[in-house]
């Protein structure tokens, strides 16, 4: 193994992938991975103990080839463990050398933040000036951390299983984004970025679309689960990040029978203002991400 290999932990990993960057890195992998220049198989999925699974995520390209290794473990959050573990390896595409070892866990939430910030860019008309977040586990960590980094002044609700839960998350982020509070019971008409960030199995967001809200669905990575309805789905034009994932792991499309004719990727280029319908994008995540976060932080 190469002697000079770099072995960052989780502080140096987020240290090394600011937001800004990683949206632009993203930008470059979406385009690449289009064309093929990124060569990203489907991800394998092994089960683990009760609902967790092992997920072996490789990706290459001209420059770096990653192997993430994560393991999802839902039932650690209620022993006080994260749910998320792992790590990325970065080598060099032409040697093959481990470059870099990052924190697995803090790449999985940045790049899966970036996708909503980059959704956001591509698709909302201005800036997102306020964003409701649907859940209070880590994703939704890391969405206030890139909300606050690209948009520091909008404001973010929260919404929970329960107030108490909305309460104790909006105190333990309010060091990084003041304007921070929990969601009233009737969702307020000017919210106008919605992102879904749990691992339910039940619909959790189902209201009609209108084309001044932007709904992001993130949590739901497995067939079993579905945050989003039937109702905003099929009066939406939906995106998504990678199309090949999706049709076998975006739950909420696959149980609201979405003709996959009509699901378009990220890739495709579009003139917002020139959009008429409302806009669903719904993020699988792909390896291809954890390639552009790679790339920030091999840059850094």
């Amino acid at each position: 193994m190469n002697q000079s290999i770099r072995i960052f932990d989780k502080e140096q990993t987020a240290q090394a992938i600011p937001f800004p960057e990683l949206i632009e890195s993203l930008k470059l992998a979406i385009a690449q991975y289009a064309t093929n220049e990124i060569n990203c198989p489907e991800r394998i999925g092994v089960p683990l103990h009760g609902d967790g699974i092992s997920l072996s995520m490789p990706a290459s390209a001209q420059d770096l080839s990653i192997h993430k290794l994560v393991n999802v473990q839902p039932a650690n959050k209620a022993a006080g463990l994260p749910t998320i573990q792992g790590i990325v390896t970065v080598c060099d595409a032409m040697t093959g050398c481990p470059i870099l070892l990052l924190d697995g866990p803090e790449v999985t939430g940045r790049r899966t933040a970036g996708i909503s910030l980059l959704a956001i860019e591509k698709f909302h008309a201005g800036p997102a000036r306020r964003v409701l977040l649907i859940g209070t586990g880590s994703q939704s960590s890391y969405h206030v951390q890139g909300l606050h980094a690209i948009y520091p002044d909008c404001e973010i609700l929260i919404r929970g299983t329960n107030k108490a839960s909305e309460e104790l998350f909006c105190q333990q982020h309010k060091d990084i984004h003041s304007r921070i509070s929990p969601c009233p019971a009737q969702i307020p008409e000017n919210v106008d970025v919605v992102i879904t960030l749990t691992t339910s199995k039940e619909v959790i967001y189902n209201e009609p679309p209108t084309r001044t809200r932007l709904v992001i669905g993130v949590g739901a990575f497995k067939p079993v689960m579905a945050e989003l309805g039937s109702i905003t789905l099929h009066g939406s034009d939906i995106f998504v990040d990678d199309l090949a994932g999706a049709k076998h792991e975006a739950g909420d499309l696959l149980r609201a029978k979405i003709d996959w004719s009509r699901v378009k990727s990220l890739s495709v280029s579009s003139d917002k203002t020139k959009l008429q319908n409302p806009i669903v994008v719904k993020s699988v995540g792909s390896a291809a991400w954890d390639l552009a976060a790679a790339r920030v932080a091999y840059t850094k």
